[in-house]
């Protein structure tokens, strides 16, 4: 039908509001309509639960029935906290379901499309496949590749600068810039730095927008040798998130290491930090979908030569350094351009007195 296309897309704008909160599950939006007006509307409420379609059906009441349900990805048929989304659809006497993807997770996996079918219910798949599967990239990656979706973000001048060669950044690019970047924090479930970005800049990498500080994000640090402080200012107070530390083996049952726990980190160990991918499956090991990273030139650098850099967010300020001045990203060892990292450029715009464009890896 010719409005499918326009009822989804507003039901991918509801399932983007859980982004950064619904981890491990996925971001799911749910709109009915019955005679051309929405009766229910729902998101994946934060931790996961209660899903999409349940929140959607207890709006909606009596008057979903005969109703159209929109879904951007197919219910789930599977017993967990709640029952299982296709069969409260079909209980509710929805007549048609749209959705725009399939679930990937091997308790759902064609089930729930299975449930809806064997109740004559109307069923349409694949409307903004390609949009809810962006979406939800995170969630696909974690069910099938063992590790989350990983986002760079780097601010820098015209000619790629990060810092003076005396290492002064603030601040790079503008408040409505800096705004933005705060608002990414708020729909990943994790940030990823580096330990020299914690040594040189003790940050607290929360989000400091108001209203939006409980949104703040895990953060996670690259910690080979655990020189992290006890005292660092992520470590001081609740911000609504955890600090996880990735260090070396050997490092385990350290001095530095009992201090760090008893400072309130949480700490996970590795053969080595510098094997992205084995940090990778961790976080995704431990439910994340979604990973900003904001580290500084070295970490950028490994992410992309890794091959981990799914997306970049790459803000440019009307500055220009110089050549002594600290690159974005650090040293690739390329000798050959076509080895060079190749991304997608999928969008531009200017952002108070910056430049944001926003890449996708080309692979």
């Amino acid at each position: 039908m010719p409005r499918d296309s326009a009822w989804m897309k507003s039901a991918l704008a509801l399932a983007e509001r859980g982004l950064g909160t619904v981890a491990p599950n996925p971001a799911v939006g749910c709109l009915i309509v019955k005679n051309d007006i929405v009766v229910g509307r729902g998101w994946t409420q934060p931790g996961g639960r209660p899903h999409a379609e349940t929140v959607a059906l207890e709006q909606a009441g009596a008057a979903g029935k005969g109703a159209t349900a929109y879904v951007t990805l197919e219910p789930c048929s599977h017993h967990g906290k709640t029952p299982p989304c296709a069969e409260a659809l079909v209980k509710a006497g929805i007549a048609r379901v749209v959705i725009a993807a399939g679930d990937t997770d091997p308790r759902v996996a064609g089930k729930g499309l299975q449930i809806l079918q064997e109740a004559a219910l109307d069923v349409v798949q694949g409307v903004l496949e390609d949009e809810a599967k962006r979406q939800n990239a995170g969630f696909f990656l974690k069910v099938g590749a063992a590790r989350p979706l990983f986002t760079l973000k780097v601010a820098t001048t015209i000619d790629g600068k990060i810092a003076t060669s005396a290492g002064e950044s603030k601040w790079i690019t503008g408040n409505a810039a800096r705004t933005y970047g705060h608002m990414l924090r708020a729909t990943h479930d994790a940030i990823l730095v580096g330990v020299k970005t914690v040594l040189a800049d003790d940050p607290d990498l929360g989000c400091r927008i108001a209203g939006l500080s409980h949104r703040s994000p895990v953060r996670v640090v690259l910690d080979s040798n655990l020189k992290t402080p006890a005292t660092a200012q992520m470590l001081q107070g609740p911000l609504g998130a955890d600090v996880w530390l990735i260090a070396n083996a050997r490092n385990k049952g350290s001095t530095a290491a009992d201090m760090l726990v008893k400072a309130g980190a949480k700490l996970f160990f590795v053969k080595g930090t510098r094997d992205l991918k084995s940090v990778a499956a961790v976080l995704a090991g431990e439910g994340l979908t979604r990973v900003l990273v904001e580290g500084g030139g070295t970490i950028h650098a490994s992410f992309l030569r890794s091959g981990l850099c799914d997306q970049l967010h790459s803000f440019t300020a009307a500055k220009v350094i110089g050549s002594e001045g600290i690159a974005g990203v650090g040293e690739l060892s390329l000798a050959l351009l076509e080895n060079a990292p190749h991304l997608k450029l999928v969008s531009s715009r200017k952002i108070g007195t910056d430049l944001l464009a926003t890449y996708r890896n080309a692979e």
